[in-house]
Formats: C-alpha cells, structure tokens, sequence
C-alpha cells in the first residue's frame, strides 16, 4: 500500500497534480536560505520551514512538531527534530536556551536583537537597542579586540503590574527628562 501510494504521489506529480494527502506550502524565507545552502528540500522540509518562518515567538522541537503536523499529518516528531538540528548546522537556524529545559529556535540573521525573559510566565520578549551594542564595542576595544559578534539574554522578574510603556515613562519622570 505505502509503495502504490509513493507510485500514485509520483503519476500525479508527473501530471502536474498535487498528490494525494499533500499539503502545498509556498517558498518561505527559512526554505529560500535552505535551498541557496544547498539543502534538498522535501515537502516536509518546506512545511517545518514554513512554520519557523511564520513563527512570531521561539518554538521548541515539540510546538514545531505540533504546528507542522496540523499543516501535515504525515510529519513525524523525528523528522522535526532532524530537520532542525541539519538546520542548525547550516547555521539557518539559532538554538536558545532561555531555561526552563527546552531548547527553543528561530532564524539566524544579523541583526542585533535581544530578548529579555519573565521567569515567572517563560515569555520571551525581544527588543533592539542601538546602546548595548555601543557599550560592548567600548569594552572590546578597551580590551584590544574589536567585537564581532555578541548575545544579551535578560532573565526578569517583571515589575508590579506595569506594562513596558509605564515603566519607561516612570524612568523619564524619575530622571527628569
């Protein structure tokens, strides 16, 4: 049965058919680094790729699986997990570790954002500020290095129950600003 389904898969793709039980997912930013890395990419491949490049928040292996198998049921947890580690050796992809015992993902890019994490909810906040990047060229170069490359992970607590914006705001009044 598997291999008449693989030969039927095959004649409709000949014919210029979507095969039965596939799932057809537009080239996403994640697949378009695969490709030009010179990754095969399979269905599969296209459909986690997809998922990760949709990804607003930094899912783990398990949430992957869960969204990807949703678009396609014949994903199996195995072939999420190889994905992104072959992924990650091609350095599409950033393995974090903001505790808690999963490792999460998202894409690799340059350009400079950090992420500050509520211990208490496990949330992840990312933000860009041009100052750290500042600070640690300073530091590197009292040191005698120029900076390369660098990562601010922020572990928090967050304060009584104000939002980001109150508590800028709160900050200004206090400095007189």
């Amino acid at each position: 049965m598997v291999v008449d389904m693989k030969i039927a898969d095959r004649r409709a793709r000949t014919q210029g058919r979507k095969p039965e039980g596939s799932v057809v997912v537009d080239d996403s930013p994640i697949a378009r680094l695969c490709v030009e890395n010179g990754l095969k990419m399979t269905g599969q491949r296209r459909v986690i790729a997809h998922v990760l490049s949709e990804a607003s928040d930094h899912p783990d292996v398990e949430e992957l699986y869960r969204r990807a198998s949703a678009i396609d049921s014949r994903i199996s947890v195995a072939t999420v997990y190889r994905t992104v580690r072959l992924l990650e050796e091609k350095g599409i992809l950033e393995r974090r570790d903001f505790g808690g015992g999963r490792a999460r993902y998202e894409a690799s890019d340059s350009g400079h954002h950090y992420h500050l994490i509520d211990v208490d909810s496990g949330r992840v906040i990312e933000f860009e500020d041009d100052e750290p990047v500042r600070l640690l060229t300073q530091i590197a170069k009292r040191l005698g290095f120029d900076l390369v490359s660098h990562r601010i992970e922020l572990f928090g607590h967050r304060l009584e129950k104000e939002t980001p914006k109150q508590t800028v705001a709160k900050n200004r009044n206090k400095s007189g600003s």
